[in-house]
């Protein structure tokens, strides 16, 4: 018998404009049938509103705003206290942005709304660079990756959103997977049962901009998991971290060898890139055995 937890009601409509097996459209179907019809939705230019779509062909079945790049969180913002006033104060809103649109463009006014601890739900679905516009590198481009704006490698290092969300002592931040629909969709229902800012970082594949096969992104999801590339963990009030899975622990190079985005990688590349995701883990580790009692 199917978990109760796990009942979805299905909110998006078949037929949008993404590109075969879009890792991010997969993620944003599973969002909201964790959401459910009761709410609204922000959305900005990115391949999120490449996947809602313009009216009159819109997929989301709930109601929905179209903002400008930067101010995702806002936007979101103005919405739930306009419903407040109203008297509608159980009617969650959710903003969705890609991390050219958090990590990025809209990143101060994401932390603006974080630090006044506006009563939202914003969703980064994260394909690390600006994918529709031709994959332009982004400070979510992890090190090494091959964008079109930087095709032997990128210079420097991913952006950590997380410990940036972390510092505003928000209520809840948590990190989700496609490729793990449970854990994503627990993470959405604790959001919903939460007031104040809650933030939630997905990993979003995109088979064009990772040159990965179109039946590939919820695997590699799985393995950006796997490698500890990626954990699932949540952080409440900024200081309590929990981690949701403990990974098999594979090597990345079982992650990164079925992306051609990183086929010019050495193997000294593949060392240091490994050695990140170590001390990272390492960080994380530490920072869940400091949890206040």
């Amino acid at each position: 018998m199917m978990n109760e937890l796990y009942r979805p009601t299905e909110i998006m409509s078949p037929g949008q404009l993404t590109c075969p097996g879009c890792g991010l459209a997969l993620g944003m179907r599973q969002v909201m049938r964790a959401m459910g019809k009761r709410c609204v939705v922000v959305v900005v230019p990115s391949c999120v509103a490449v996947t809602t779509g313009p009216y009159p062909n819109y997929t989301l079945g709930v109601p929905a705003f179209h903002s400008a790049f930067e101010i995702a969180a806002p936007t979101a913002a103005g919405i739930r206290n306009a419903l407040v006033q109203q008297g509608k104060e159980d009617i969650p809103v959710l903003a969705f942005a890609g991390d050219g649109g958090t990590f990025d463009i809209g990143l101060q006014s994401l932390s603006g709304c974080a630090d006044r601890n506006e009563d939202i739900i914003y969703v980064c679905m994260d394909n690390e660079a600006y994918m529709n516009t031709g994959v332009q590198v982004s400070s979510a481009t992890p090190q090494f990756t091959w964008t079109g704006t930087s095709p032997s490698g990128n210079t420097r290092r991913k952006k950590k959103i997380m410990e940036i969300m972390a510092a505003h002592r928000m209520p809840y931040a948590a990190t989700a997977s496609p490729a793990f629909p449970e854990d994503l969709t627990r993470k959405i229902q604790k959001a919903k049962a939460t007031r104040g800012t809650r933030f939630l970082h997905v990993l979003a594949p995109c088979n064009t901009g990772w040159k990965i096969k179109e039946d590939m992104a919820v695997k590699t999801a799985m393995l950006s998991v796997e490698t500890n590339v990626f954990p699932l963990y949540e952080i409440e009030d900024g200081v309590n971290y929990t981690l949701n899975y403990e990974s098999k622990g594979l090597p990345i190079e079982n992650y990164l060898k079925v992306q051609g985005r990183y086929r010019h990688l050495k193997p000294e590349q593949i060392e240091l890139m490994q050695a990140e995701v170590e001390r990272n883990l390492d960080d994380l580790m530490a920072r869940i055995a400091r949890n206040p009692k």
